[in-house]
């Protein structure tokens, strides 16, 4: 069994920036993929990013290219996630998910474990 509790979340302006960790339990961490997933009121669960076990590979969807990074501490157990410009439209509820293997090409990214989400408002 796996635990995966994020944090960071919060109220921010136009054009600021937040960082949420997601603290994994178990020894395992390290070996398997993660990522990042976001749920707006009224819309379903998106791709947000992935990143393979050891860090090295990424991807992203189109809308926060160049904006957030994904990264992980597998030493600590914890996945972040930092995000920059923030814009009124990624306004959602922020999940880590980890992945039962170490494909973290979005489409073929299976999550078989996932946090209780935390809250990004961006608002001015």
């Amino acid at each position: 069994q796996v635990q995966l509790v994020e944090s960071g979340g919060g109220l921010v302006q136009p054009g600021g920036s937040l960082r949420l960790s997601c603290a994994a339990s178990g020894r395992t961490f390290g070996a398997y993929a993660m990522g990042w997933f976001r749920q707006a009121p009224g819309k379903e669960r998106e791709f947000v990013a992935t990143i393979s076990w050891n860090g090295i590979g990424t991807y992203y969807t189109d809308s926060v290219k160049g904006r957030f990074t994904i990264s992980r501490d597998n030493a600590k157990n914890t996945l972040y996630l930092q995000m920059n410009s923030l814009k009124p439209e990624d306004t959602a509820l922020y999940y880590c998910a980890k992945g039962a293997n170490n494909v973290y090409r979005p489409a073929l990214f299976e999550p078989d474990f996932w946090g209780q989400g935390t809250q990004v408002t961006v608002s001015s």
